[in-house]
């Protein structure tokens, strides 16, 4: 009999492009070896040329879509990506906190997504108070880029050093580990920072600025990714390696489709397999 895969929730939007959303964040998980399962929190009205509209669902379908899946079945890890209103951010908190204590679920990775790259609003006001009040302290990590590192904490994040001092107050907010992503800046740097009982540690992973117009998704697809490994009982520094390795060369396999930005290619790696089959039957 096959083993069972680990099992990841994503909680997010649809995208229609399937560049980014819950779409996207299934491909992610599959591409990890884990099994997904998906609650949507809003539709949406996009392409590769950006957002037009923003549906939020009903909070009391969400809440009654997370309770069945958590009764249903054991859950690795959960990613939390788009939510849009403060109500959505509501239900979502309250599920979490009410699986505190021995069924808590494990391995929460919050991706703050505030904006589309294309300027859409896509978590109101009074949502993102709420979240920073309620679901920050219920991840296990944080995931924003730097533009959402300084929405969050009301700080200028432009270089390293800013990143540092972002993280810092992310913690003091109640987030025991962040991992700000730098993909914006001129240099890809990406900081992880964690709590230990002896302080805080850091550490710094960079890679090369992909040349590349297919990078529509690619905050979704570093967190789901590192949802994935932490369900595989990875730790924080190798997931958040392994989730950028992962990104930078989905965004490298990245095909131009679309008038706008292209997604980035999430199942590379069969294309990968292919080529390796049909390579090892020819010779």
């Amino acid at each position: 009999m096959a083993e069972t895969p680990q099992v990841v929730l994503t909680i997010a939007g649809f995208d229609p492009s399937s560049g980014a959303g819950v779409t996207a964040d299934i491909k992610t998980i599959a591409a990890h070896g884990c099994y997904g399962v998906a609650c949507i929190t809003a539709m949406t009205v996009q392409s590769t040329a950006g957002v037009r509209r923003v549906e939020a669902v009903d909070p009391g379908l969400i809440t009654e879509t997370l309770n069945e899946l958590a009764a249903d079945i054991p859950i690795a890890a959960v990613h939390i990506g788009m939510l849009g209103t403060a109500k959505v951010v509501r239900a979502v908190a309250e599920f979490l906190a009410q699986r505190q204590g021995k069924s808590k679920l494990p391995n929460i990775v919050l991706d703050p997504i505030l904006r589309s790259s294309s300027g859409a609003e896509l978590l109101d006001a009074p949502g993102t108070k709420l979240l920073i009040e309620r679901l920050i302290p219920l991840a296990t990590v944080l995931t924003p880029n730097v533009d959402e590192a300084a929405v969050l904490t009301g700080l200028k994040v432009t270089n390293l050093d800013e990143m540092r001092t972002a993280a810092a107050r992310l913690h003091e907010m109640g987030s025991p580990a962040v991992v700000i992503t730098g993909g914006h800046l001129d240099k890809a740097i990406d900081l992880l920072s964690f709590t230990t009982k002896h302080g805080v540690e850091q550490e710094v992973f960079k890679a090369e600025r992909q040349r590349s117009n297919s990078t529509h998704g690619t905050g979704c697809a570093f967190a789901t990714a590192m949802a994935c490994h932490l369900a595989l009982d990875r730790g924080l520094a190798e997931a958040a390696l392994l989730a950028k390795t992962y990104v930078t060369a989905a965004i490298a396999a990245g095909h131009p489709l679309g008038r706008g930005t292209g997604p980035v290619h999430h199942l590379y790696r069969m294309n990968q397999q292919r080529r390796a089959a049909s390579s090892g039957s020819e010779s």
